[in-house]
């Protein structure tokens, strides 16, 4: 064990996904924070990939990058936000780095010759991981989340992990199981059968669910509370009702309505060490419910269409940091998802971009909606609407501005035409290698990296500093020949590597445009709720001028 006294608080979830287990955890980990504990949140994806950068965003949603360049979870980036803090390279754990891990040690003759079996070796590397994970984080408290639904085959080893934990320190162990109870429309009943049948579940594992988060459409009351306790074996008041709400970031303050923090300290034996009450994350909601004007933001996406659905979480970063900038500055974000195909079939469509106040081009791989992209930065620009490019929004402004401005007609990136004429954005040299010889998996330029700014620039007026450090996710780059020509024709690379070899930022100068900026980093992944990201403050700010 990392302590004697260490403790963990195990987040499961129950009858079907997508109940909310992350921001449960999130949660979770805010409130023990705030009462003085040191938290390290942890995500278990049971999925035999590696890391969650090969994962297609909309099936899996969104891939969140560490300072440590780790792929992860979207789960990681609630974890950040709620938390306030980084989270480390070992707080995410997958069945494939755990099942890899134990084959090359098996390889290497390290388990002496002897049969190697899902129990011991898996389970014990399980176990051996979260146990890192909280010597990293020198945390009291390890708050892990195991993905998937009780009762998938994939899963069972980390729950049977947790098991083996309470089993040596039944004290330093919480089961929450965080489950939904149905209310048919035919019916008008709440149902908590499906709920009945998880512990039941659960129970055949050998583990008790000490805490019930109950997810449903509407609150519980209290009868229905004390059939799942008399039912599952637990006290009614360890039975929490999380009713649907508007904002994800009311949650903690809900579950405190309830005392939950004081219910899993006392199941963990622990004492309060402060009352801060959630004094700050009440004053940001305050915020979110306070707004007096609106500001209206296009993102103009290709991951949104997903059969009928559409599915922003593939961009969840970038809608959270909108809504932190807009209630900084005490608007309503009004987000509008708009797919880019739609902009090349129809190139006259952008004109329907008038009614927004600012434009946000996220990033993206591949030749999908490249061209309906293009035709929407050209609008940005030519119409002056503020215009915020991320990664591969910032490659194809630059695109754009060698077409439109430079009169290159033949621009264009090589990831999609490696054969143009004029390739303003080629392929990264240290990536040449990796493409040719498919090495996809945890190659590209990830995570943390710094970057020198311009002196007299927007960008370094708005970070109120010279220096700053970004997470990146690329293996393209501006192609040097051009930055030369660019930068005559009115362009500015505000923002470039130590060496100045890489451009970071480019940005129109406020004489011709009030914001037209583009990042090669995610800013995104760095916005909290209490620290909006100033890129985004200034873009929001911008596009509220706009409406004067």
């Amino acid at each position: 064990m990392p302590h004697d006294d260490h403790k963990y608080v195990f987040v499961i979830g129950g009858v079907m996904s997508g109940v909310g287990k992350g921001i449960t955890s999130a949660s979770i980990g805010s409130i023990l924070q705030d009462k003085g504990y040191k938290v390290n949140l942890v995500k278990v994806d049971p999925y035999l990939n590696v890391d969650a950068g090969t994962m297609n965003p909309t099936e899996h949603g969104e891939v969140f990058v560490l300072n440590s360049g780790l792929e992860t979870d979207q789960d990681l980036g609630n974890y950040e936000r709620f938390m306030d803090r980084d989270q480390a390279h070992e707080d995410y754990i997958t069945s494939g780095m755990v099942y890899r891990d134990v084959i090359e040690r098996e390889r290497r003759l390290e388990y002496g010759g002897k049969c190697v079996e899902a129990v011991p070796h898996i389970r014990d590397e399980i176990i051996s991981r979260f146990q890192r994970a909280a010597n990293k984080n020198d945390s009291d408290v390890s708050v892990i989340e195991i993905g998937g639904t009780v009762g998938d085959y994939q899963n069972i080893m980390f729950i049977e992990a947790a098991r083996v934990l309470k089993i040596y320190n039944p004290k330093n162990v919480q089961f929450v199981l965080v489950s939904y109870l149905p209310i048919p429309d035919k019916i008008g009943e709440m149902k908590t059968k499906p709920t009945q049948n998880a512990v039941r579940q659960l129970n055949s594992y050998g583990v008790q669910t000490d805490l019930l988060i109950a997810r449903s459409e509407k609150a519980l009351d209290q009868k229905r509370k004390e059939k799942i306790a008399i039912s599952c074996n637990i006290y009614p008041d360890k039975v929490i009702s999380a009713p649907d709400i508007e904002s994800i970031y009311d949650v903690p303050i809900n579950f405190e309505a309830d005392s939950l923090g004081q219910i899993l300290l006392d199941g963990l034996k622990l004492e309060s060490r402060s009352e801060n009450g959630l004094i700050k994350w009440r004053e940001f909601v305050d915020k979110t419910k306070s707004a007096e004007k609106k500001v209206k933001i296009a993102v103009v996406g290709k991951y949104f269409d997903s059969g009928e659905f559409l599915l922003s979480d593939a961009y969840v970063s970038v809608i959270e940091a909108i809504k932190f900038s807009s209630y900084e500055m005490n608007a309503e974000p009004e987000i509008f998802w708009l797919n880019s195909k739609e902009f090349g079939k129809d190139p006259e469509k952008v004109e329907e971009l008038r009614e927004y106040d600012g434009i946000i081009v996220p990033g993206g791989f591949g030749e999908r909606g490249i061209e309906g992209k293009i035709n929407v930065i050209r609008f940005a620009r030519e119409e002056r609407t503020p215009y915020f490019g991320l990664c591969y929004g910032m490659q194809l402004l630059l695109v754009e501005y060698a077409r439109n401005v430079l009169g290159l007609d033949d621009a264009n990136t090589a990831e999609i035409d490696p054969d143009a004429d004029h390739l303003i954005i080629d392929v990264m040299e240290s990536q040449k290698d990796n493409i040719e010889n498919s090495k996809m998996g945890g190659t590209m330029r990830l995570g943390t990296y710094e970057a020198k700014l311009k002196e007299g620039s927007m960008v370094r007026r708005a970070y109120g500093k010279d220096s700053i450090e970004e997470r990146h996710r690329h293996r393209y780059e501006v192609n040097p020949a051009y930055r030369e020509q660019l930068e005559k024709s009115g362009m500015i690379f505000s923002g470039v590597s130590p060496d100045g070899s890489l451009a970071e930022i480019s940005e129109l100068p406020e004489t011709e445009h009030p914001f037209f900026v583009g990042t090669q980093f995610h800013p995104e992944f760095l916005a909290r709720p209490l620290r909006p990201h100033p890129l985004f403050n200034l873009f929001i700010k911008t596009a509220l001028d706009r409406q004067k």
